[in-house]
């Protein structure tokens, strides 16, 4: 919303007579989207003014610089003045940043087994276990929507339970905002638990973070959907139940294909696996329809590609490095238990400043 002043003025004008056309009152939508716009533009304007305001004081004392009497008042005036404008400007560039259209969304989280064979299953649960415990510290739900995992017997005897992939829902209206910048390759660099040598060796898992679509973001068509049931399988090729209540879901047109077995019901493994097409497809129509707003937001922290390493575990050294923005912390066993705030907090803050710093080149 790259607007002047006049031009914010202007536009939050017209918004305000709008809200008092009878044919707007009427119709619920409308409003929802005169209200948002002249949510985010009434700070804009505000912050305009008393940096307009300011200026407008700096000329006004500067004619009295010289008169003896009010000159050191004056001195005073201008000067705090012209500390204030820069803290305005930047507030300003800030205000003007456009939101992110998906925040305050639930999310689909989805985390595989990359390279690495056993061990990157067991490092895709002990990421699993990073955000669940990150997400209780938040108050957030996550909710299992899809599994698939296997049991790997360690060279000591002892044994631990990986994924091969897992598919979880998070409701927490902050949810989107603290994890949207975790998609992309997770590298892990540790000893195996099936390591007899001691030697430490290298594995991945990808992570994809998708926000909840609303029905009207994507139409899905029943012709264009392929849905096979089956019974549901456990570890190993095992039966879970006798009934025929895994779901598939093939999207004919895009080829993305989503399975659900967790639940009893077909019904609800249907509900779930609907649900993760629905995100998947999302992603996929807005990566399309928005490349220039996706350069502009995600890139400032990386692709969110799951291809991209995005960031290193290192356990001999204790220590987390985020390649994006060249943040390491020495404090991994802490990481892993779900203090991610640091990460997390690093990451959004460098996101605003870059795009904050798009703006000082408008007319401010």
């Amino acid at each position: 919303m790259k607007y002047s002043f006049q031009q914010s003025l202007a536009r939050l004008e017209e918004l305000d007579r709008s809200l008092m056309d009878p044919t707007v009152l009427s119709n619920s939508k409308k409003i929802r989207e005169i209200t948002k716009e002249r949510a985010q533009l009434q700070p804009i304007v505000d912050l305009w003014t008393k940096i307009n305001e300011a200026r407008q004081s700096i000329e006004e004392a500067q004619e009295f610089l010289s008169d003896p009497e009010m000159q050191e008042i004056a001195e005073e005036e201008i000067a705090a003045y012209r500390k204030e404008i820069p803290e305005l400007e930047a507030a300003l560039r800030i205000a003007m940043i456009p939101p992110d259209p998906y925040e305050g969304r639930d999310i689909i989280l989805e985390i595989r087994a990359g390279t690495g064979g056993d061990e990157a299953a067991l490092f895709a649960f002990d990421l699993l276990r990073m955000y669940t415990r990150f997400g209780n510290q938040r108050g957030w739900k996550l909710e299992e929507m899809s599994s698939s995992t296997i049991t790997v017997g360690g060279s000591s005897g002892k044994s631990a339970v990986g994924y091969k992939e897992i598919i979880c829902q998070i409701s927490g209206g902050d949810a989107y905002k603290h994890l949207c910048h975790e998609s992309g390759v997770h590298r892990v660099q540790r000893v195996p638990l099936t390591e007899t040598q001691g030697r430490i060796h290298t594995s991945a898992a990808t992570v994809a973070v998708l926000p909840i679509a609303d029905l009207v973001e994507v139409d899905i068509k029943n012709e264009d959907l392929k849905i096979e049931v089956m019974r549901a399988g456990g570890p190993g090729g095992q039966s879970v139940n006798t009934t025929d209540s895994a779901v598939r879901l093939t999207h004919i047109p895009s080829g993305i294909v989503v399975k659900c077995q967790d639940e009893k019901s077909q019904h609800k493994n249907k509900a779930k696996a609907m649900k993760v097409l629905a995100a998947r497809l999302l992603e996929k129509t807005q990566a399309a329809a928005h490349e220039e707003r996706a350069a502009n937001r995600r890139s400032q922290v990386g692709s969110g590609d799951r291809s991209e390493r995005i960031r290193t575990y290192n356990y001999p050294q204790n220590r987390v490095t985020d390649h994006r923005i060249n943040l390491t912390l020495y404090k991994l066993d802490r990481v892993m238990e779900g203090e991610m705030n640091e990460l997390v907090d690093s990451l959004n803050a460098h996101l605003q400043e870059k795009l904050a710093q798009q703006y000082t080149e408008m007319a401010i």
